[in-house]
């Protein structure tokens, strides 16, 4: 994380804002969408898919892990001609109904990719499926799998990690796992896309779950200093009260620049559609949602891959300049009959969200709160084509100490010139306040660097 660069969607750092308001991103789909779906016997309802993709610097191919139904009894006693609308929650519980029949289960499998969009899904030779271990899966009798990578770990066989529905495993390549070592003090319901992370700042790894109240589903959080012991998980984000047919289902967390973002997914009971939406948090405890109602990666349109649900993937990574976010998508609703696929949606760095102007074209301008100066330069994360955006930078007096030359282009970590033609060295260690200027542009984050 760098401690030096600072996303303009946290409202903790406005002073004053003047006609602005915070819009998330528009994710770019790849036009190779899907890149797979439901092609394999053990594949028969790839469901949430729960997607876990990583860049793997030790190997440097894309890796994922993805959670389908590899029995869903339901599914194979239904021919696809049969399957109406609407019907699949009868079929499955027929299926449950049936004695001595396993009617579903889960398995987590494995897919490596050289280029992040062709993927291949090796025959690994370790797990049984209908008598045979020709196949990529990794695990059985999984649910809700999350994978992390976890370099710090100082023991190579704990390079890998899962966090899953009742505990975690560890694993030296992703492959190979450890037996599932059961975590019974976080008494979650776990049914979700159950993530974790190292958080550096607070020494601990933090997961994220799901809890039920008989109603409501809602967001758990639990926290580990050894990744073995746990504390019982509490609710962090739940439906806004106005509108509680908005779940949240589930919550891809991670660290970025000074926050923690997360890829929230609603699952609208009324509609049984899912989307994916934007929330931050400064300690993974507090969220704040971003524009509740407006998705980060749209769903397509009826008839497409990803109409019905999008499940973002654990965790959004910075490749070739683009910040890449791959998701399962699904073509039908949540509780009925839907093929899933993977997909992937790409944004500028920093460009989760941005503050805009209100109104478009309008002139807006923010005074942030006192920062440190960290740098001889200040750059800049911004969409300005066709439009501008200045900065200046005064002391905490309110005295003016520099001003840049406007940007008028989409820019990444842009260094501004000034138009005293000097930089900003004699104000490093310093308490700066910063007014950004903007017209119909949208500025992401700001960064100190030398």
């Amino acid at each position: 994380m760098n401690q030096d660069r600072y996303l303009l969607l946290d409202t903790s750092l406005w002073a004053q804002a003047d006609h602005l308001t915070v819009t998330p991103g528009s994710a770019r789909k790849d036009s190779q969408n899907p890149l797979f779906g439901e092609e394999l016997p053990w594949e028969v309802r790839c469901d949430n898919l729960y997607p876990n993709v990583i860049f793997d610097p030790a190997d440097n191919p894309y890796k994922c892990w993805y959670n389908p139904f590899i029995i869903d009894a339901a599914t194979t006693d239904t021919p696809p001609p049969q399957r109406q609308r609407g019907a699949y929650r009868a079929a499955l519980a027929k299926a449950a109904a049936e004695p001595h029949r396993t009617h579903r289960e889960m398995g987590l499998c494995y897919a490596v990719s050289a280029d992040g969009v062709r993927w291949q899904k090796p025959e690994l030779g370790l797990v049984e499926f209908n008598g045979s271990t020709r196949n990529n899966l990794v695990m059985r009798a999984v649910h809700g799998v999350g994978v992390t990578l976890d370099p710090r770990d100082p023991d190579p066989a704990g390079r890998f990690k899962a966090f899953m529905e009742g505990g975690v495993a560890r694993s030296p390549d992703g492959i190979r796992w450890s037996a599932m070592q059961p975590c019974p003090q976080i008494d979650a319901l776990w049914d979700t896309h159950n993530n974790l992370f190292w958080d550096q700042r607070r020494g601990r790894y933090v997961g994220i779950t799901r809890l039920w109240d008989g109603r409501q589903r809602t967001v758990g959080r639990t926290e580990s200093e050894d990744f073995n012991n746990w504390t019982p998980a509490v609710e962090v984000l739940s439906a806004l009260p106005d509108e509680p047919e908005r779940q949240t289902y589930a919550l891809i967390a991670f660290p970025c620049a000074q926050l923690y973002l997360g890829l929230l997914m609603i699952f609208n009971t009324t509609t049984d559609l899912v989307d994916c939406e934007l929330a931050w948090s400064r300690d993974t405890v507090q969220w704040e949602r971003v524009s509740p109602g407006t998705p980060l990666i749209e769903r397509g349109p009826e008839g497409s891959f990803d109409w019905g649900c999008v499940y973002a993937a654990a965790y959004p990574f910075l490749r070739d300049g683009r910040l890449q976010l791959y998701y399962g998508g699904s073509d039908g609703p949540h509780t009925d009959w839907r093929a899933a696929c993977l997909g992937l949606a790409t944004l500028p760095p920093d460009g989760f969200a941005g503050l805009t102007p209100v109104g478009g074209a309008q002139t807006a301008a923010l005074v942030t709160q006192p920062v440190l100066c960290g740098g001889r330069q200040l750059r800049l994360s911004a969409d300005a084509h066709g439009g501008m955006i200045r900065a200046a930078v005064a002391d905490v007096d309110g005295k003016s100490l520099a001003d840049s030359i406007p940007v008028q282009a989409d820019v990444t970590d842009l260094p501004l010139l000034w138009r005293n033609g000097q930089d900003l060295a004699a104000l490093v260690g310093r308490e700066v306040q910063l007014i950004f200027e903007l017209r119909d542009a949208t500025l992401y984050s700001f960064s100190f660097n030398d």
